[in-house]
């Protein structure tokens, strides 16, 4: 698949091949949801937490005596049943977060790469970065790619700079080529993929990255 590469201007400069593995695939949506779902629990804090009847500060005597009075029998003041009593079967901090297998999660993003390449809502720009780490010189380059969207900016590596820059834009997300997020990948109205990150996404996703191999003299890693 063959997508135009656009310059900081907006302007056609070239094209690049995006490799059918990664951004050419059917999408799964079960797949993608299952990966925004996990996404979803792992963030979840889980830290309500409520009062049972042990918990609940109070005196354990009986209000009234237990006969003669015509009520109805109780125990002490902390009862479920009396307001400002313990809470029957309430929330007690638990842990959300559960794990889903790699190849699931690397299929998932790779259906979101591919939906977004085949909806056109993936523009591929040249490499730059915010020198000066300002708000307005990253709003003048997005704003040639349309302004105001949810925008996804995929980065080659990670750019303080350009971070720093884009901290003020709510609308907008930073992620890196080996880093995706599957929530904020799917539910951006634009991707803006830099050029070497395509490059790095399709040998990432691909298998075809550089894997470190052991030296015999020194047991070190060398690429």
């Amino acid at each position: 698949m063959n997508r135009t590469v656009y310059s900081i201007d907006g302007k056609e400069l070239r094209n690049i091949e995006l490799d059918d593995a990664v951004f050419g695939l059917p999408v799964n949506e079960d797949l993608i949801w299952y990966a925004i779902n996990n996404e979803l629990a792992n963030k979840r804090l889980g830290t309500a937490c409520t009062k049972d009847r042990g918990e609940v500060h109070g005196s354990n005597a009986k209000p009234y005596k237990q006969k003669g009075t015509g009520r109805a029998r109780r125990g002490d003041k902390k009862s479920p049943v009396i307001v400002g009593g313990g809470t029957i079967f309430g929330p007690k901090p638990r842990d959300f977060s559960y794990s889903i297998p790699k190849k699931a999660k690397r299929l998932a993003l790779k259906s979101i790469l591919s939906l977004k390449a085949q909806s056109d809502a993936l523009k591929i720009v040249e490499d730059f970065s915010i020198e000066s780490g300002k708000t307005k010189d990253l709003a003048g380059i997005i704003k040639n790619f349309g302004a105001g969207e949810r925008t996804v900016i995929i980065l080659k590596d990670d750019d303080p700079r350009v971070k720093r820059a884009g901290a003020n834009i709510p609308w907008l997300r930073f992620l890196s080529y080996n880093r995706l997020r599957a929530h904020d990948l799917f539910y951006g109205r634009r991707v803006i993929v830099l050029e070497t990150a395509v490059k790095n996404l399709n040998a990432f996703y691909t298998g075809a990255e550089k894997k470190p191999v052991l030296t015999e003299d020194n047991g070190e890693a060398a690429l």
